[in-house]
């Protein structure tokens, strides 16, 4: 029988039997897609935490040595600081603190002249309470000068005659 010929409910069913064919094929090839695109993200969710494991290890190494590096400088200068200020010869020290706040005697602490220190200390005070009727300005004008004197001297000595002259022979002034 010729298309023509056929009754409309006959052609019909068979577009809608086509209609359900493709709809079918659709239906698997949808279904088949959906399969391969679960299985892609599952590798690249797999990849994903592959990589943030890899990262959180360097990111662990990384910290460590950051954290070794910290605690080796801490101590080189831990050691440095021990040596500065227990080491025999405080000459640098000493002349630093002298021409900074000489006036306030910290330099005879360092080299431990105690009595020194004091009456350079008690003499700076002094001259502050003073100055209110200027001649504690004078006063304290006289123990800077001599702690930048002292200074002066310390730096300018060999570390053997500095050594020699006022942690051996505990000579207190200049």
């Amino acid at each position: 029988m010729s298309e023509d010929n056929k009754d409309p409910k006959d052609k019909a069913e068979g577009k809608f039997d086509k209609a359900k064919g493709k709809a079918k094929e659709f239906t698997e090839d949808a279904k088949e897609s959906a399969k391969e695109a679960k299985e892609k993200v599952k590798e690249s969710v797999k990849e994903a935490k592959e990589k943030a494991k890899e990262f959180a290890e360097e990111t662990k190494e990384a910290a460590g040595e950051f954290a070794e590096g910290a605690k080796k400088s801490a101590e080189e200068f831990s050691e440095g600081m021990k040596e500065v200020t227990e080491s025999d010869n405080k000459k640098i020290l000493a002349g630093i603190l002298a021409i900074i706040l000489g006036s306030l005697g910290i330099h005879k602490f360092i080299l431990g002249y105690q009595k020194e220190g004091f009456i350079l200390l008690g003499v700076t005070i002094v001259g502050f309470v003073l100055s209110c009727i200027g001649v504690g300005v004078f006063i304290v004008w006289i123990t800077g000068m001599i702690g930048l004197i002292e200074g002066i001297i310390y730096l300018t000595k060999s570390d053997e005659d500095f050594y020699n002259t006022y942690q051996v022979g505990k000579k207190p002034w200049f």
